[in-house]
């Protein structure tokens, strides 16, 4: 069966940076389940997998606009210390939080005194990536799946 809209994927991959290094794969644990189609993952791959058939092994490299986006000067910030209830802050130190797309990660890029930048951007915002991907299974999502917009079953934490 092709991947399509409407299909549960299980897919292994192995994420590598500009410069070769891995940031992160599923190889040795359980393999990422996805529902195609509903935005479960980053569009550039969502796109790559489309038409591929279980046992399809692929490279491809994502540029930043269809992965985690480029980097928006906008969500850096400078904020007063104050701002972290008294908290031993350092540099590095990241953060769940409301930003201006949603849920998000806050992660702090510099203090000077008592002023605290902020970075809301992804982590990887600005960042061409490289997936080395393995098709494990593609099946028809149910109708339960469809309804909920991710895959139910084995990785699912429903």
């Amino acid at each position: 069966m092709q991947i399509t809209d409407k299909t549960a994927v299980s897919i292994h991959y192995t994420l590598t940076n500009q410069n070769g290094e891995q940031l992160d794969s599923s190889r040795g644990e359980e393999p990422l389940v996805y529902l195609h189609g509903s935005g479960n993952i980053i569009a550039g791959l969502e796109a790559a997998l489309g038409g591929k058939l279980a046992g399809d092994t692929f490279s491809v490299t994502i540029p930043a606009d269809q992965a985690y986006g480029e980097v928006d000067a906008e969500m850096v910030q400078v904020v007063s210390k104050k701002m972290f209830d008294g908290m031993d802050i350092e540099i590095g130190m990241q953060f769940h939080a409301d930003v201006s797309h949603g849920p998000g990660i806050i992660t702090i890029v510099e203090i000077n005194g008592d002023d605290v930048t902020i970075d809301g951007n992804h982590p990887l915002a600005g960042e061409e990536l490289t997936f080395e991907v393995e098709v494990i299974d593609v099946r028809p999502a149910s109708d339960d799946e469809m309804a909920h917009g991710h895959v139910h079953g084995a990785g699912c934490h429903h």
